[in-house]
């Protein structure tokens, strides 16, 4: 007999949104503990208050929970709390393993080509756990997603966009080749994004 979908679509479990989160924060901090020990940049909101810190000065931490607020602001009033409070869990346990795992894992030869195309496979595949599961990691994730709720956009191809101009804005900043070779790192997750992560493509929320 031909297989049949369900009428509507069946929501993810607690259980299964936990471990979906785990799962891709910690593919990101992976992702991250690549990039850092090739000397990279990222790009995001992330990226934003890096380059922000090293025009002014400020403090990166500071800087970066000042970038979010609206974006939180944002996330709450047009895709609401659940929505909301997932990403803070998202971002919450990207921070500790991020802060773990260099204690864990480091690598003596990294090709900053090699260490850009990883970083852009793992996190990649990282994001993909985490928007599947509803949630994203702040900033401009948030409105990425909701581009493509709202006007049919792909969340890379948008993502793509703001990279572009921040990695433009690094090249006045950091060392060009560091800057390409991670703007190559931002292309390649940002591509794994806009082809895989389809709604159209699955039914499950």
């Amino acid at each position: 007999m031909p297989r049949t979908e369900p009428d509507t679509p069946v929501r993810h479990t607690a259980f299964e949104d936990a471990q979906g989160l785990v799962f891709g924060t910690l593919m990101c901090a992976f992702g991250l503990a690549i990039l850092t020990s090739a000397g990279l940049v990222t790009g995001q909101t992330a990226g934003l208050a890096v380059l922000i810190a090293y025009a002014t000065g400020w403090n990166f931490a500071a800087v970066f929970f000042v970038v979010n607020l609206p974006f939180y602001a944002l996330a709450f009033a047009r895709m609401g709390l659940r929505f909301t409070i997932k990403t803070f869990v998202a971002v919450a346990l990207l921070s500790g393993f991020a802060a773990l795992l260099p204690r864990f894992v480091g690598f003596s030869l990294l090709h900053p080509a090699v260490a850009a195309v990883l970083f852009g496979a793992v996190t990649g595949a990282g994001l993909l756990a985490i928007f599947r599961h509803g949630a994203s990691l702040g900033g401009v994730g948030i409105v990425a997603l909701l581009a493509q709720e709202r006007l049919g956009l792909q969340a890379g191809w948008v993502q793509l966009g703001f990279d572009a101009v921040l990695f433009a804005l690094a090249l006045l900043m950091l060392d060009p080749i560091l800057v390409a070779w991670s703007l190559l790192g931002a292309a390649v997750v940002n591509a794994i994004l806009g082809i895989n992560h389809r709604r159209d493509r699955y039914i499950g929320t």
